[in-house]
C-alpha cells in the first residue's frame, strides 16, 4: 500500500449513491467486466490525493489505498436502512414498536 496516492472518484449512472474510488488515469476498460455493467457509465466527481489517514464519509482513507493496492478500485456502496421494510400488518402507530 502507497502512502499516498491520486485517486479519482466516479458515481454510478445506473445505481444511486454509489461511488468507485481509482487511481487518476485508470482505465475503465482495465476494471471487472462485472463490475463495468452493473456500475454503468462512470461520472466523474472529484480527484483527491488520498492518504491512510483521510477521513471520508463512510470509510477511511487507508481501506480505499487497500483496495485499490489489492484490486484496484474501491466500491462504495449506499449504506442500508432497517427503515427500508415496514410491517403493513401493524398500524402505523404501531410500527416502530
Amino acid at each position: 500500500m502507497k502512502e499516498r496516492e491520486f485517486v479519482s472518484v466516479f458515481r454510478s449512472s445506473k445505481k444511486s449513491d454509489t461511488y468507485i474510488y481509482v487511481r487518476r488515469g485508470q482505465v475503465w476498460e482495465d476494471l471487472p467486466e462485472s463490475l463495468r455493467g452493473i456500475f454503468g457509465q462512470p461520472v466523474h466527481s472529484m480527484d483527491l490525493i488520498m492518504t491512510p489517514d483521510r477521513k471520508l464519509a463512510r470509510t477511511t482513507g487507508k481501506q480505499v489505498l487497500e483496495a485499490l493496492a489489492e484490486k484496484d478500485f474501491y466500491l462504495q456502496m449506499p449504506e442500508e436502512h432497517d427503515s427500508y421494510v415496514v410491517d403493513f400488518r401493524k398500524k402505523p402507530e404501531h410500527r416502530d414498536k
